[in-house]
């Protein structure tokens, strides 16, 4: 069962009240860099990013922020910021779609309302984000460290601010850059409140550490049903932060977005040369399908009928050739140095007919999963 939340709206996407967990992502490039960080947002698009985060460290990025919206007009834009409560105004000035801020470390009373009520005027959320590694000094002294108790503390000092002034579109954001704080910190906060959370183990690390603290903390809270939409935070390209939210999306069967392969992991019965390559290779050549598809790929013939008869296309290996199954039949056999190009061009023609089914008329139209 999904944690109750209130729902708030960024742009087109709703976060929480129910809706689809949304994957977001932030871009990496200076944003002074129109053009480079243009073209990166349009990359995380392309991989699934349905809400993008831009940092706004000074007056110069705050200003770029307007060519910037007017260059991707309907792409929810959130605007990072910190300190600066005018770099707020300009943001919102600009046409951002959320801010990212935390009220108490943008100045006075007078400075926040400022904000909230220009916040308020264009139905933008706020999105309180609280990190372990940047708490508050009399918190660390209270508690001694940046716990989970100082950092939900820490969260609600900022929700009150924004609740006196009127503003409840507010989403919470805990992050540590260690899973078991971060699932503590989340776990206590749903507690208390009812805002949308905002999922996520900060400063996560590389690819591989990174995708495995990810994929172990949000998929605890997931499957408690806390969260309401995710970013996994990767010393990688923002694109890769995608694909591996979603992936973990998937594996959770809360959302459905591109190919699932499911592949054997080999042993002495393989019947094929080079199965790790084709795998990946055949994973690469298949990114641009965003149609949820269930792929398997098998090295021999023990496990691969039983799984392809679970998928939409698979193909299992005997000596030198593969059986290509469709909707679980056998459909053709394949030399395994061709099998790459084989099976991509099936799934391409897959997708083609269900595509041209879909948009047939009323009577001939198949029901298929929403895509994204």
């Amino acid at each position: 069962m999904r944690r109750k939340t209130r729902a708030v709206k960024v742009k087109n996407v709703q976060i929480g009240g129910g809706a689809p967990i949304a994957v977001q992502s932030m871009t990496k490039t200076d944003t002074v860099d129109v053009d480079a960080t243009v073209r990166q947002i349009e990359e995380m698009v392309r991989a699934g990013c349905e809400i993008v985060r831009v940092a706004v460290p000074d007056k110069e990025a705050a200003l770029a922020l307007k060519e910037i919206r007017r260059r991707v007009p309907d792409v929810p834009l959130v605007a990072d910021i910190h300190f600066h409560y005018k770099l707020a105004l300009m943001a919102l000035e600009a046409g951002v779609d959320k801010l990212r801020l935390n009220p108490g470390n943008i100045g006075s009373v007078e400075r926040v309302r400022e904000v909230v009520r220009a916040a308020q005027a264009q139905g933008v959320p706020i999105r309180i984000g609280v990190n372990g590694g940047s708490l508050e000094k009399d918190l660390l002294a209270k508690y001694g460290a940046a716990t989970p108790e100082a950092m939900v503390e820490s969260a609600m000092r900022h929700i009150r601010i924004l609740e006196d002034l009127g503003f409840h579109d507010i989403v919470v954001s805990l992050k540590a850059s260690d899973v078991r704080r971060t699932v503590a910190a989340y776990r206590l906060l749903a507690e208390k409140v009812d805002y949308p959370l905002h999922l996520g183990v900060t400063e996560a690390g590389t690819p591989f550490a990174g995708t495995i603290k990810s994929a172990i903390g949000l998929g605890i809270l997931l499957h408690e049903g806390i969260g309401d939409t995710i970013r996994v935070s990767l010393a990688a390209e923002p694109q890769e932060e995608v694909r591996v939210a979603w992936e973990i999306l998937r594996a959770l069967e809360l959302r459905q977005r591109g190919v699932t392969v499911v592949a054997c992991p080999t042993c002495g019965r393989i019947d094929v040369d080079n199965f790790v390559g084709i795998v990946t290779e055949i994973e690469r050549r298949l990114q641009h399908i965003d149609e949820p598809l269930h792929l398997s790929i098998m090295g021999c013939a023990v496990n691969g009928p039983g799984e392809a008869h679970e998928s939409d296309l698979g193909v299992t290996f005997g000596r030198g050739v593969g059986m290509i199954f469709k909707d679980g039949d056998p459909l053709r056999k394949v030399s395994s140095e061709e099998i790459i190009e084989a099976f991509v061009r099936e799934v391409e023609q897959m997708v083609a007919e269900r595509r041209a089914k879909n948009d047939a008329g009323p009577e001939e139209k198949v029901s298929l999963p929403t895509k994204i």
